[in-house]
């Protein structure tokens, strides 16, 4: 597509609608959906919740997002999507706060459940809702700057996290989260303008061709199963790993803020790495990269090696997803979004097993060692996985 040059106010308003998408993100993943990461630990010392509940939490978040997901996906209307993106804002606050006014772990769950759908409402219906806004506007449909809001909300919540240890406790702590989350609330619902409806276009010489053999598509929805398990176990433990180590005991959250500084620029690196060596094997690079994010606390209990794990961690997960999404999209030019929800839906799986998978195995061992071992194993898997996809993509034009 060919940018058109756009008025001085056009401009201004570009940068409000990327602004919103970016808050969007920030409140609905990085606050409503990733804050349980840092707290984890602090909720297990002040709040009694064990280490199998914790587990069983983050699997109904995910599950929550799965939902979303589904939800997102059967929803072709694009003015009901802008109605359900700024109810997954509301949500978002709420669940938030919510989470520092019970004790009761039935009603965390419901909390957890209602997070993980709003978090779909940033991720995937904000998403649309920018990419609205720059194809009516003949720009680039280019996300990089919306998707750097994971890895900044992810660093936020850190943030936020560290600066209230030793004043406020977990409950407090919930609370002020969510008052932060109306900070980013208001850019995300005033500057994301309605969408605007599209011209019908002509199909693409592109649609037309013939998609991936089934095989292909076998294995990439098992490699991003793979992919999901291990952003799953990193997602929901890096802290709680971290916390165990006796220089960091009390900072685990620094490391969250390490994972989100790294996420926030990776789609820009991965995407760069794609052009130099192409996609399938940057995929190949990126889990492999992540396996070893998994196996470097098993390695060693320095803090060096496990803030290079959380570092890992997230300069991985980010350009896995973005990568593979854009993969299967230019696979199945005609309809890429149900290609993109098939493969999410194994991404999904894998996010509410391994939390859940994880919590069992720490109560049983008292450690997350055994755990980060078998994701290792998984995302080492992942890799293999992308190879025999590369030979199946070689044997059909073959």
């Amino acid at each position: 597509m060919t940018p058109f040059p756009l008025s001085p106010h056009d401009a201004a308003t570009r940068w409000r609608v990327l602004c919103a998408g970016v808050c969007a993100l920030v409140l609905t993943l990085g606050l409503a959906r990733f804050a349980y990461t840092p707290l984890l630990p602090i909720m297990r010392a002040q709040a009694d919740l064990s280490l199998l509940a914790g587990g069983w939490l983050a699997a109904i978040n995910y599950a929550g997002y799965m939902s979303g997901v589904l939800l997102a996906t059967a929803v072709s209307d694009v003015e009901r999507k802008f109605r359900l993106y700024r109810i997954g804002l509301l949500l978002a606050v709420v669940c938030t706060a919510g989470m520092g006014l019970t004790t009761h772990v039935a009603l965390w769950a419901a909390l957890r459940f209602v997070a993980g759908l709003s978090s779909a409402a940033g991720m995937l219906l904000g998403s649309a809702l920018v990419l609205n806004w720059l194809v009516a506007h003949r720009q680039r449909p280019e996300l990089g700057i919306h998707f750097s809001g994971l890895g900044l909300g992810i660093a936020v919540s850190g943030l936020a996290v560290v600066g209230m240890v030793g004043w406020l406790p977990w409950d407090g702590q919930w609370l002020a989260l969510g008052l932060l989350g109306v900070v980013f609330f208001i850019p995300a619902w005033r500057w994301m303008p309605r969408p605007a409806t599209l011209p019908t276009t002509a199909s693409t010489a592109a649609a037309s061709a013939p998609p991936p053999s089934g095989r292909w598509m076998k294995l990439q929805t098992l490699a991003y199963f793979c992919a999901g398990f291990g952003f799953a176990i990193g997602a929901t433990f890096t802290v709680a790993i971290v916390e165990k180590l006796p220089l960091l005991a009390g900072r685990g959250s620094w490391a969250w803020v390490v994972v989100g500084l790294a996420a926030t620029p990776s789609t820009f690196v991965w995407d760069r790495i794609a052009q130099e060596i192409s996609v399938a094997r940057a995929l190949m690079l990126a889990y492999a990269l992540q396996a070893l994010s998994a196996l470097l606390p098993l390695l060693s209990d320095g803090v060096a090696l496990n803030l290079i794990s959380a570092a890992l961690f997230g300069g991985t997960f980010v350009g896995i997803v973005s990568l593979t999404l854009a993969l299967v999209g230019r696979h199945f030019p005609a309809n890429p979004s149900k290609a993109m929800a098939r493969i999410t839906l194994g991404y999904g799986v894998a996010q509410i097993a391994a939390p859940a998978m994880g919590g069992m195995i720490a109560r049983a061992t008292g450690s997350y060692a055994d755990a980060l071992a078998v994701t290792t194993v998984i995302l080492a898997a992942g890799v293999v996985l992308l190879q025999l996809l590369i030979r199946e993509e070689r044997r059909t034009k073959a």
